[in-house]
């Protein structure tokens, strides 16, 4: 049993200088982290590629998939970052007691099995969260080049390089993979290779070759014309029109699974469907809205919301089909 500590060294130790672990915490980290979201993730990685296309250069986004993000995480890995935190030894040796002797139990109606737990952060603790971060931050604080950004969120790890050519930004991103595999082994993590993708971001006109290889145990990462990193689908020309055209395709599901239960003369009430709309398709129509907002600016992609929110208007409203855009919206509010 743990002695009882005094008020004072509880407030040196417990709260251990929330401004000098501000400092400590790498500024690419975005998941568990105060005032960060995936819409700062994703604006840190579109900027990135804007400031790319800018200066006429090639950029490359391998994202990388991480397998089991808070069950494969690894305890010596985390006890040696606080070490090289300075962590108070108080608190190193409390959160080593706290990871050791763990369990996992099976139950079912005729066997008990119990195994012991030898690494992963514990789900549904209030430190498991900040235990995971420890260990990504050794890896954002790897020697990276100044041309190469990572940024993590949850196990989303994105890996982005520009350079001047394609086969300099290839080589680049070549080498610094081999300094992330030597982390991944060094903390005993693991990437699905299956589900890591590799992406170009080029507006130039030239005829260039577009085909790269970057390798990851000794296997070839797929190459995309586009991916989706925390929900937002980003493009090889990073104009976000198969983001509208893909959330747009979403909520028009939604709204005709609902129209089976939304008739003109019965079903679904006004507020009912008012209320639907607010919970349910407004939030998937404006997820990660400062991302991709100037996708709106091409009348296009305008016009796609435009046909969504009209169908829903209907709905709600209960009115023809001959109805126009503008006497919906004043009609439905």
């Amino acid at each position: 049993m743990f002695r009882m500590l005094r008020p004072s060294i509880l407030r040196s130790t417990v709260v251990y200088r929330r401004e000098k672990i501000k400092d400590l915490v790498n500024h690419n980290q975005f998941r568990f982290t105060s005032k960060k979201s995936t819409t700062d993730a994703a604006m840190a990685v579109k900027e990135f590629a804007e400031e790319g296309l800018r200066e006429g250069l090639i950029t490359i986004f391998v994202s990388l998939d991480v397998k089991g993000a808070f069950d494969a995480v690894w305890w010596p890995g985390i006890l040696k970052t606080l070490q090289d935190f300075n962590c108070p030894r108080n608190l190193h040796y409390l959160t080593k007691s706290y990871l050791s002797q763990r369990t996992a139990v099976m139950t079912t109606n005729t066997l008990q099995v119990v195994r012991e737990v030898s690494k992963g952060c514990p789900q549904g603790s209030c430190c498991g969260p900040r235990l995971s971060n420890i260990q990504y931050n050794s890896l954002l604080n790897l020697e990276f080049s100044k041309q190469i950004k990572v940024i993590v969120f949850a196990d989303d790890l994105l890996r982005a390089v520009k350079a001047e050519s394609i086969s300099e930004a290839e080589n680049i991103t070549n080498i610094e993979m081999n300094k992330v595999l030597t982390w991944a082994k060094n903390n005993k993590r693991n990437f699905n290779e299956q589900k890591s993708k590799v992406m170009v971001i080029s507006r130039r006109k030239r005829k260039e070759k577009k085909e790269i290889s970057v390798y990851m145990n000794n296997k070839t990462l797929e190459q995309a014309q586009k991916i989706k990193y925390l929900g937002i689908i980003i493009d090889s020309k990073l104009n976000f029109r198969d983001h509208v055209i893909h959330i747009s395709s979403k909520c028009n599901k939604l709204i005709y699974a609902l129209s089976k239960s939304a008739k003109q003369s019965w079903g679904l009430s006004h507020a009912a469907l008012h209320t639907i709309y607010k919970g349910a398709i407004l939030p998937l129509l404006l997820y990660g809205a400062p991302v991709w907002i100037e996708a709106l600016e091409k009348e296009c992609n305008k016009t796609i919301y435009n046909r969504t929110q009209r169908l829903i208007n209907i709905k709600i409203d209960k009115a023809f089909r001959t109805t126009s855009n503008e006497a919906l919206c004043i009609l439905t509010g």
